[in-house]
């Protein structure tokens, strides 16, 4: 029963961080669905899709295209709505039903790059697994496809990987991270938005990696081109840093992705800091006591058996602590509440 929810919503999945890498990226998106899990992704995951443009569809499976495997008829549909749209790519993302049949997702992926002669990206997602790893392999299905050529290395120019909404609660991260790294805007930042950027992927001094779902990625990048990488998140909240600026001493829980808790971590210097996460780790950047969580109720007897002074974390986190009687310091994360920060709301 460890994933029995009782007080909390359940978290992103994995074919919504797929979604959030490949949103802006212009290509053709196809949601292997009946239509549920894209309405979903585009009504709470992807805060993008009420600002931006985007060709993402449902392939609208039903009952007996499913069972009879009728791939002849998506592959029709993507290659009429790639025509219609002009997209240099499309995407085929799983969900439960193709999981469950065990669908093919290779043998689509070639029947579709022989119809319309241009690349098709398969993210086998199974709506089971958190956001971070269908984000993790949206990246690598880019880098694979586009990150080909080796170009001369640009000095100044810095490549940042995992800077998705589910994880900055920001609609627009790429500007935040460009504002935060380069203020007078005299570098060129690839926050790999687009191709084009993982085309030029070779030409960076160097990856940053922001959130987990980006190291995969990385160490690919690092393989293929020998591009040095390493951990860093340059944009936190305003609102947070003062919040953080006035503690001194005492026992705090930070909860959100892990390179974000342990940044926070690095600006509590007076404090004992344990961090706390539902996502993927990295194991060199885990101290002792640092903790992974495997559902609400391991969350739960955590924070209210840890004797933490405070906590730092999504508000919504609070219902599923009620005898918790520290302070709660709110840091959002997109992918748990489905809330932004305030700053993207206004704007």
């Amino acid at each position: 029963m460890k994933n029995l929810l009782r007080y909390l919503s359940p978290f992103a999945p994995d074919q919504s961080g797929a979604v959030s890498v490949l949103f802006p990226q212009g290509g053709l998106i196809v949601i292997c669905d009946a239509g549920g899990c894209a309405g979903n992704i585009c009504g709470f995951d992807e805060p993008r899709w009420f600002t931006g443009r985007c060709a993402l569809f449902s392939a609208a499976l039903r009952d007996m295209d499913a069972i009879l495997g009728r791939d002849d008829k998506l592959i029709a549909k993507l290659a009429s709505a790639m025509e219609d749209v002009g997209t240099d790519f499309s995407a085929l993302i799983g969900t439960p039903v193709p999981a469950v049949i065990g669908t093919d997702f290779r043998a689509l992926k070639r029947a579709a790059e022989r119809r319309t002669g241009k690349p098709c990206l398969v993210i086998p997602a199974t709506g089971t697994k958190f956001y971070d790893v269908g984000a993790q392999e949206a990246y690598l299905e880019l880098v694979r496809t586009f990150s080909l050529e080796r170009l001369s290395i640009e000095e100044g120019t810095i490549g940042v990987l995992g800077a998705i909404p589910p994880d900055l609660s920001l609609i627009h991260p790429g500007e935040a991270v460009r504002a935060a790294l380069d203020p007078g805007r005299e570098r060129r930042i690839l926050c790999f938005e687009s191709p084009d950027d993982f085309r030029n992927a070779s030409a960076a001094e160097k990856n940053l990696v922001v959130s987990p779902c980006g190291v995969a990625a990385a160490e690919l990048l690092k393989e293929r081109f020998g591009t040095p990488w390493e951990i860093a998140v340059p944009w936190l909240p305003e609102s947070l840093k003062q919040r953080l600026a006035a503690l001194h001493g005492g026992r705090i829980l930070v909860i959100h992705q892990q390179f974000a808790a342990c940044r926070v971590r690095e600006l509590l210097p007076d404090c004992e800091v344990t961090t706390g996460t539902f996502f993927r780790t990295c194991p060199e950047w885990m101290k002792p006591g640092d903790m992974a969580f495997s559902g609400e109720g391991d969350f739960a007897d955590a924070v209210e058996s840890g004797g933490f002074d405070a906590v730092i974390g999504d508000p919504v986190l609070k219902r599923a602590v009620p005898h918790f009687r520290g302070e709660w310091i709110p840091f959002i994360h997109f992918a748990v509440s489905g809330v932004l920060e305030q700053k993207e709301e206004e704007s």
